[in-house]
């Protein structure tokens, strides 16, 4: 497959900037049979019977992005891709010279950090042992809003960028399908029937990073933790002995789902656990335990555009996205949704 196959035109005006003013009354375009069916999220119930399960993303963003100096005075962006232990990390560093093993980075005009030297396209970074380091970010990091957020981060993007059922620290991104829930939509998930389970992602920076070749075949996909508890395999397998669909919400959700059960027998259950994962899903591949999907508009030419196409059809995600743009929908973390079926996982439509 091409990386032009997975383009389209997007006009600048459609990338939301701020949050819609209440979580649930984003906009939610569901892809039913044959249709394109313009609702809001708070709609979701609409479309559970009991015995559903939907699946959530528990990551919490933490404060990864660090400004600092290294010694001879040079200015120095960092930005955390994962947390390394307790006083370790991996970053990005954006320096008009890279930094050396062994030189040490002032950020924040607060704390130093040690470069221990490069890891892939990443760099090992150490503070202190005296305070953790995801302690210090918390402290005196900052929110890292996405690249085509064209502004700096507010007081209020620090819950916005947030789930309201955040509780896991480790990602630089937020699932953002989960920031149009708020208390009152997952009592009323409850309340149609749904139950709810829970995995852990923790979302990279390499999820904003360009394919940088047009034969995806040579795409290397960035590796992310993921968490899949015992609760969450057990409650599968309860939805499935009663008929329920399975529904992630999120791309992150469906990663964590799809990676656990990569590995074991066709029909079995996810593998309880933890690990990391580069799963890349382009069209043609075979969903194992997903049976729909609440997802955002992603960026073209993206692994998680990529995704979504092998979900429900290339073809009817270039109508969607077509749809969407022409219906004056938001794109992007702080846009609207999509709620679509799997295209072939013979469970039960929307």
């Amino acid at each position: 497959m091409r990386l032009s196959d997975f383009d389209y035109p997007l006009p600048a005006h459609c990338i939301a900037q701020t949050p819609p003013a209440e979580r649930a009354a984003s906009r939610m375009l569901v892809l039913e049979a044959g249709t394109l069916a313009d609702r809001h999220v708070r709609d979701l119930p609409d479309y559970l019977r009991p015995g559903d399960l939907l699946v959530f993303n528990d990551t919490r963003v933490i404060h990864a992005r660090l400004l600092g100096s290294k010694s001879s005075g040079g200015k120095v962006e960092i930005l955390i891709e994962r947390l390394a232990g307790e006083h370790e990390a991996l970053a990005q560093i954006r320096a008009s010279h890279a930094p050396r093993a062994g030189s040490r980075i002032c950020v924040e005009n607060a704390f130093e950090l040690e470069v221990l030297g490069r890891s892939g396209q990443f760099y090992r970074l150490r503070c202190a042992p005296d305070i953790s380091l995801l302690e210090r970010l918390e402290a005196h990091g900052r929110l890292p809003l996405p690249p085509y957020i064209e502004r700096a981060a507010q007081p209020a993007d620090e819950t916005r960028y947030q789930t309201v059922y955040a509780r896991s620290p480790g990602s630089v991104a937020a699932p953002t399908a989960g920031l149009h829930f708020d208390a009152a939509l997952l009592a009323a998930v409850e309340a149609a029937g749904a139950a709810i389970a829970w995995v852990t992602l923790h979302v990279g920076a390499g999820t904003f990073q360009p394919v940088r070749v047009e034969n995806l075949a040579e795409h290397a996909m960035h590796s992310e933790i993921y968490v899949l508890p015992a609760a969450t395999r057990d409650a599968i397998g309860a939805a499935r002995a009663r008929g329920g669909r399975v529904l992630a919400v999120g791309t992150t959700s469906l990663r964590c789902l799809e990676a656990a059960a990569q590995h074991e027998p066709a029909g079995s259950l996810p593998a309880a656990g933890s690990g990391e994962t580069d799963l890349f899903i382009l069209p043609g591949y075979e969903f194992r335990v997903v049976d729909a999907l609440l997802t955002n508009f992603h960026l073209p030419k993206s692994t998680l555009l990529m995704l979504v196409s092998a979900f429900a059809g290339s073809a009817r995600i270039r109508a969607a996205y077509a749809h969407a743009i022409a219906a004056g929908y938001r794109f992007f973390s702080y846009g609207d949704a999509m709620l679509i079926p799997a295209r072939a996982t013979g469970a039960a439509p929307l």
